[in-house]
């Protein structure tokens, strides 16, 4: 089972810190939710958690080891995406890097997120909806350990939000860590397990026996 551990975990840019002596443990198989106002951490957190940012103290262990996990999927605010490039082939140079999965695998997350393989269209033309379901289809295509999403549901339509807590629950039974974030508590309600509620880069409560999926 993968593990995750924070311990004490801080960031300061310049004076500021902008998070503040966190801890916690998460397991695979579980479904995290991190709740906070818009600067209340969260994306910070989660740009900490990925590698993204270089912490100031503390640690970060991934099946107890401090070397940052190259098993990773996310999704964050302004997400880089290839403008000029269709959805096909922005997964197909992103799937270059790594090289663990190849065309077949690529059009079937298009499909599972909602969006045709084939589609020629090119990024910059989709909606917001289509661009978070991409967005999406990047972050699970390579079925990572863990599994960070930064306000999932954002700007998609109320079958997309059904199509993406079925998946968030499928990867909850591969037994991914899954962290979700968000700044509306009543979306957490119905998918988590366990939430964890940020303000000022601090957790301040703790709750577990969540509704699951």
């Amino acid at each position: 089972m993968h593990t995750l551990e924070v311990r004490k975990l801080t960031k300061q840019i310049k004076h500021t810190t902008v998070l503040n002596d966190i801890s916690f443990s998460l397991k695979g198989g579980t479904i995290y939710g991190f709740i906070g106002d818009n600067g209340s951490g969260k994306t910070m957190l989660f740009r900490a958690v990925s590698g993204l940012i270089r912490i100031s103290g503390g640690s970060i262990c991934y099946d107890g080891k401090t070397e940052r996990s190259s098993d990773i999927g996310i999704t964050i605010e302004n997400n880089s995406l290839f403008p000029d490039l269709s959805g096909y082939d922005n997964l197909r140079m992103l799937a270059g890097i790594r090289k663990i999965i190849g065309r077949e695998e690529i059009r079937d997350i298009l499909l599972r997120v909602g969006l045709n393989p084939d589609d020629k269209k090119i990024v910059k033309k989709y909606s917001l909806g289509m661009k978070q379901r991409l967005v999406l289809a990047q972050a699970i295509m390579e079925k990572p350990a863990y599994l960070l999403l930064d306000e999932p549901t954002n700007g998609i339509d109320k079958d997309g939000v059904s199509l993406i807590k079925n998946i968030i629950a499928e990867e909850k039974k591969r037994g991914a860590v899954i962290m979700l974030a968000s700044h509306i508590e009543s979306d957490m309600k119905s998918l988590c397990d366990e939430k964890f509620y940020m303000d000022s880069g601090r957790i301040y409560r703790h709750e577990t026996g969540v509704k699951t999926c």
